[in-house]
């Protein structure tokens, strides 16, 4: 792990995304960037004309006076971003972090992170921003741009932060969960955890060699690892063993080759990861 990049906000997912930032840059010489990026409606208001129905004189007073409110309103927002980062930098370093750089910009995130993320190596976000509700199947829209664009895995994180000590692998036999697989083995982040596989589908219809060859892999680098092939709906199955099996996390592929697919390019996505109340990290 070499550079971590966690999206902050001031939402209620704030202080986990820097936990849960904090606790990955923890591990080996990784660094930490700490984002925030104010888009158009944090720094401006809407101006009306007003021209129709005052006087030129009045309505030339009254645009300075907007010009002035707009100018307070960008200083205090901007006051406000410097303010949650420097929360951020200190409470990140409190799990651990120690190579913290802040950075608070302006313009639309998915093109910030775009321009940012070629030299990172996981993305840390919360589940819901500022502008989202608390509701459990509304997840944050910026949460979806980031997914959808970004080609770096993307850790998902939940309203608290809690020790990772066994970890759920969705697997699929596709390109990104192979890819996973290859990121844990290669990440000292995952050390000390115990790992299972579980595959969705029927052991007489499946291949299984790719997940044979995944948990060899697995035990090869010296990690506890165990798997399972179920039959059913690769969403209920899911969770269903996040929850009965007090999993700490999960990950799985953003793209697949099969019907697991649908767990992020359709609406099982927002289902799934809205209800799910552990960490994801997903793959592409």
């Amino acid at each position: 792990m070499n550079r971590i990049i966690a999206l902050i906000d001031g939402s209620a997912y704030a202080q986990s995304v820097c936990d849960h930032a904090g606790w990955v840059a923890s591990f080996g010489d990784s660094s930490l960037m700490l984002l925030h990026v104010l888009g158009r409606r944090d720094a401006a208001t809407e101006n009306t004309d007003l021209s129709g129905s005052i006087g030129l004189g009045a309505r030339s007073a009254l645009l300075e006076e907007l010009a002035e409110l707009d100018g307070q309103k960008a200083r205090l927002v901007n006051k406000r971003g410097r303010a949650i980062l420097e929360d951020a930098q200190a409470r990140a370093a409190k799990m651990g972090a120690e190579n913290i750089t802040a950075m608070l910009r302006h313009g639309q995130l998915v093109a910030t992170m775009e321009e940012l993320e070629d030299d990172a190596d996981l993305i840390v976000i919360g589940k819901r921003g500022e502008q989202s509700h608390l509701n459990m199947e509304h997840l944050g829209s910026n949460l979806e741009r980031v997914v959808r664009s970004t080609k770096k895995p993307v850790l998902v994180v939940s309203r608290e932060f809690k020790p990772i000590n066994k970890v759920l692998i969705a697997f699929d036999g596709g390109s990104s969960a192979i890819k996973a697989v290859e990121y844990i083995v290669g990440s000292e982040l995952f050390r000390g955890t115990e790992l299972q596989l579980i595959q969705v589908g029927s052991e007489s219809n499946l291949n299984c060699k790719p997940l044979w060859g995944a948990v060899a892999a697995l035990r090869e680098a010296g990690f506890n690892t165990e798997s399972e092939v179920i039959a059913g709906q690769p969403d209920k199955i899911i969770a269903d063993a996040v929850e009965s099996k007090q999993f700490d996390m999960l990950v799985m592929g953003a793209y697949g080759h099969s019907r697991i697919r649908n767990l992020i390019i359709g609406s099982t996505t927002t289902q799934m990861i809205g209800a799910c109340k552990v960490p994801i990290v997903l793959f592409r």
